[in-house]
This record gives structure tokens, sequence and C-alpha cells, in this order.
């Protein structure tokens, strides 16, 4: 978080500059507010830079082995850039390094944990849950502690879908 604040403040700093040297070059003829509007300018467009690259970054530091099965785009009133420009949110990756995959009688059987990485004010914060899939059924539920399967958290898998394609049909 120290990092984004003085990436901040070299932005206010460079936006300043500029107005600076805008005020050079006229002659001072342009007035001494510039200078704080070019410095809150600089300042604004780096968080907003930040907002929109945040997804793009986090996705290039994962390991080896891990997917993006998901990912989920918002607005924000109090961000009224985001209502024309929606932007990444939250994103589920699959440890696809760890998965256990066997092949039955059955189909195949998945035993995997997915990641939840969910943007907060310039901190992102990670949920891990271990699930179960059955392939020839198309469905998935979540585990819990003791390994046994959690009833009401069936949920059906896309044969398009991310998550599907990297766990039934890939070959391991």
């Amino acid at each position: 978080m120290i990092w984004h604040l003085i990436a901040a403040i070299v932005a206010a700093v460079a936006g300043a500059g500029i107005a600076l040297l805008l005020r050079s070059l006229t002659r001072k003829r342009l007035p001494k507010w510039i200078i704080p509007v070019f410095a809150g300018l600089g300042m604004f467009s780096y968080t907003v830079y930040y907002e929109y690259s945040w997804f793009d970054a986090k996705q290039a530091r994962l390991p080896e082995g891990a997917v993006v099965v998901a990912s989920e785009e918002g607005s924000m009133l109090w961000r009224p850039w985001t209502l024309a420009y929606p932007m990444p949110l939250v994103y589920t990756v699959l440890d696809r390094a760890n998965a256990q995959i066997q092949d039955t009688d059955q189909g195949r059987v998945a035993r995997f944990v997915l990641y939840r990485f969910e943007k907060q004010h310039l901190v992102s914060t990670v949920k891990s849950l271990p699930y179960q899939a059955l392939c020839a059924e198309r469905v998935m539920f979540q585990l819990n502690d003791a390994g046994e399967a959690k009833a009401q958290s069936v949920a059906e898998l896309d044969e398009q879908g991310a998550l599907y394609q990297a766990i039934c049909t890939s070959d391991r």
C-alpha cells in the first residue's frame, strides 16, 4: 500500500510539473490554480489506471498451473467512470497443479481448490474453498473440512465454461 501512495505522489508531482511547464511556455498567462488542478488530475489518473490494471497485474503473478476460470466486472455510483466502463472486481482461480483428477468407470472425478480474489480498496482479499466435480453429471459441490460434500452447495457445470474445460476435458 505504501507503493501506491508513493506512486500517487509521483503522479501528482508529474501533473504539477506539466502545469508549470505550460505556464512557462505561455509566459505565465495561465493562472496559478492550474498547478494544483493538474496535480490532482495526476493522482486521479493513477488511481483510475490502478483500478483497471489490477486484474491483469494479479493474473500475471499467478503461479504455474493456476487457471483463471471466472471473472466479474462491476460499476459503482461513487466511481461514475465505471458506469461507462465497468472495472474488474472479482476473479476465481483454479489450482490445477494440485487438483486430484481420477478417471473412473462413472466418469472423471476431480477434487480441487478454487481461490476467489476480491478487490477491496487497494487490497485484494482471498477466499479458498475445496470442491469436488463429477464430470459425467456436470455438477460440482463444496467440501467441508472433513472432505464430505455439502448438499446445499451443488452447482451445475457449464460444458463451455473454463472450469469444466480445465478439469473435465483436459489431458492430465
